[in-house]
């Protein structure tokens, strides 16, 4: 069978297709014939060895796939032949506030990833999914959505009528975009393109700003917002768009601290979260219990994740190029099995 493997050391081609014969399977481990991976910008940092764990050559990358389970092994009891499910990020955070073992064994850093023909995982690593979405649609949900559920609505606190502020138009932020309008909330967000805030203005968001036009953007953010500012900012940015996110949360307001799109370093002054009252959390995705929650949301409002765009699974180099150039909008997905 076939799966990608990452090599880091080799700059030219760090993502490469291997061959590999499938493991036979443990009493309580389930076989999934993937269908569809999505990616995530933590995947360019996995295929540079520059993520928070230090990536061995020869891992299996990307956290996000769905697929139809194949084979179950004798002591699986939530799971059938035939049911299609989804990875989870951390296999071992259900619910709750993680701990180190919730939050150990990332799928695509710390254990293996799902972009393979076959992947076998204990049956506590895999969620089952509704009717109504695509395997296409659910292989981008893992990361990028549970993400932008737990930054809304767990560390948030989002409630109807409040305002968001989302940074760029990547997978986090758009799924972010259809949350919260589906909530009730009103919703700011940013791009360097036009184009793409039209379609985030028809996909729901109430004001779009162009940062390109508007370098200050945070002042954008209070002129319209009556200079209360925002409730929750969803931070993609990182260091190098945290103070101007700190300067345009509410007294009272959340920052949910989740990318790196802009490096690791760079500094801000925190001291400002005082005076407001307001508050920052770091944000790694979240745990089985908030995907499920998402999961019945997603039915109750009939949502349908937004796909940039398909690669095959051939295409996986070129589809990783077309992430790192940053014209997407949503989500990229690469097709794995027929």
């Amino acid at each position: 069978m076939r799966r990608y493997e990452v090599f880091p050391d080799n700059i030219d081609s760090p993502l490469q297709q291997a061959d590999f014969e499938p493991a036979p399977l443990g009493d309580t481990e389930v076989a999934v014939a993937i269908k569809a991976v999505s990616l995530n910008f933590r995947d360019i940092l996995v295929t540079r060895n520059t993520y928070f764990a230090p990536i061995p050559g020869g891992l299996v990358p990307c956290s996000d796939g769905a697929g139809e389970v194949v084979a179950v092994g004798s002591k699986v009891q939530g799971l059938a032949v035939g049911d299609r499910v989804a990875t989870l990020f951390f296999p071992h955070w259900r619910s709750g506030k993680p701990d180190v073992r919730a939050l150990s064994d990332a799928r695509g850093a710390e254990s293996a990833g799902a972009f393979t023909e076959r992947f076998v995982s204990d049956e506590s690593g895999l969620i089952k999914l509704p009717d109504g979405l695509s395997y296409a649609e659910a292989a981008t949900l893992p990361c990028a959505a549970v993400t932008a559920w737990n930054s809304l609505f767990e560390a948030g606190e989002l409630k109807p009528g409040q305002t968001v502020l989302l940074l760029g138009t990547g997978g986090v932020s758009i799924f972010a975009l259809q949350f919260a309008k589906a909530a009730g909330a009103k919703v700011i967000i940013t791009s360097s393109d036009d184009a793409k805030l039209e379609r985030a203005r028809v996909l729901g968001a109430d004001h779009g700003i162009n940062y390109r036009r508007h370098p200050e953007w945070h002042e954008e953010v209070l002129r319209l917002t009556g200079g209360q500012g925002v409730d929750v900012v969803l931070e993609v940015g990182g260091p190098g768009t945290l103070e101007r996110s700190l300067m345009s949360v509410a007294t009272g307001g959340r920052i949910a601290y989740i990318g790196v799109l802009t490096g690791l370093a760079g500094a801000a002054n925190p001291v400002m979260l005082i005076p407001k009252a307001s508050s920052i959390q770091g944000i790694f995705v979240g745990s089985r219990a908030m995907f499920a929650d998402m999961l019945q949301a997603i039915q109750t409002h009939v949502i349908h994740p937004v796909i940039d765009r398909e690669f095959a699974f051939a295409d996986a180099p070129a589809a990783l190029e077309y992430m790192k150039s940053g014209s997407h909008f949503g989500k990229i997905v690469v097709r794995v099995g027929d």
